[in-house]
């Protein structure tokens, strides 16, 4: 429990993650306040202090742990998330740490065996459960308007065609690098959410960028404990995307294209406490329905996007006891999914 009204919270890096997905979250709520953030780049340290003038900017992750808060947020990479969130544990701290959760499932259980001593909450910050394709989604499962659904087709591609100077491009998949690590993270944990535990039937990684040091496309079919496979694909090398979801049930279809619009309006300096922040245009609604039938599909209004729900559960959690947004269990669940994959294709 916070000793303050409000939840004093520290963020260990401010790149894309901690500027863009974290730090506008945490601050739009009240009962967070932002008293740290750190991060070695100096273009960044002065970004930080614009956008955060209350906070106070630090060079390293050493001298802001070396301070006590409420919960820190690791938006760094995936391989010192072992080292920075013991630390975190051991000062008496809660704990937000970014996908990828871990390298490795032996760090992510190690992370999860202290926060479990210690009695501090762990949270893994999956917050792709709140875009609005996948929220419509699951409500439309729930609702039974699938029928019994047996593939589940989800995508998510980017042109990125340059290894760039960030750690997903310059570090290795045994530093919890590649695109199943980064993007993968995303849609084994959304499968498992709708339809339960899985295991790995097929595998393929590609390494295809010139200068890549890990895959930058892969295709991973899944096959529930329930019967449903999963067809996931991710790619950082794709010129034309497919379908962000293809659901096939026993009575109807739903199919959606495009990226849920909270990242790229955050980029362009949208608020979440805009009045339509999450909101997607009808153009981009999906359909619903059995194409070719004498009932013809029909859109369905995507669900808001609302990736402050992870921030409402983290507040939730540690002031009122609830259970975390996102189980470490669920976490560690995705990392196995992960694992196996890379040990089938041998990468």
């Amino acid at each position: 429990m916070p000793d303050s009204a409000r939840i004093r919270t520290a963020i260990i890096g401010y790149g894309l993650s901690g500027r863009i997905f974290h730090a506008p979250f945490i601050a739009a709520d009240p009962r967070f306040s932002i008293e740290a953030i750190s991060t070695g780049d100096a273009g960044r340290r002065a970004q930080a202090a614009q956008d955060h003038p209350g906070a106070e900017i630090v060079g390293s992750p050493e001298e802001l742990l070396a301070r006590r808060f409420d919960l820190v947020v690791l938006a760094s990479p995936a391989h010192v998330h072992l080292e920075q969130g013991l630390s975190a544990l051991a000062s008496g701290t809660a704990l937000v740490i970014d996908k990828p959760f871990a390298a490795s499932v032996g760090e992510a259980e190690q992370l999860i065996d202290a926060a479990a001593s210690a009695e501090l909450p762990l949270m893994v910050f999956q917050n792709r459960r709140w875009d609005g394709d996948f929220l419509t989604l699951r409500k439309l499962i729930r609702e039974g308007a699938l029928g019994q659904v047996h593939r589940f087709e989800s995508t998510f591609e980017r042109w990125s065609p340059q290894v760039r100077q960030r750690w997903q491009d310059t570090t290795t998949t045994s530093q919890g690098a590649g695109i199943v690590f980064d993007l993968g993270s995303h849609l084994v944990d959304q499968a498992l959410q709708l339809f339960g535990p899985a295991t790995v039937t097929t595998a393929e990684l590609s390494v295809l960028r010139p200068g890549s040091v890990s895959a930058d496309e892969a295709f991973l079919s899944l096959q529930h404990d329930n019967g449903t496979r999963s067809h996931l694909t991710m790619s950082r090398f794709a010129a034309q995307s497919g379908p962000r979801f293809r659901v096939l049930g026993s009575t109807a279809g739903y199919k959606v294209y495009g990226l849920d619009g909270q990242e790229p309006a955050l980029l362009a300096g949208a608020s979440p406490a805009d009045a339509d922040f999450g909101l997607m245009p009808e153009e981009a609604w999906g359909t619903l329905g059995i194409e070719g039938s004498h009932a013809p599909a029909v859109r369905v209004q995507t669900e808001r996007g609302d990736y402050s729900g992870f921030y409402e559960g983290v507040a939730a959690t540690m002031l009122d006891g609830a259970a975390p947004p996102v189980e470490p269990a669920d976490a560690l669940a995705t990392l196995r999914i992960i694992a196996r994959a890379h040990e089938i294709a041998g990468i």
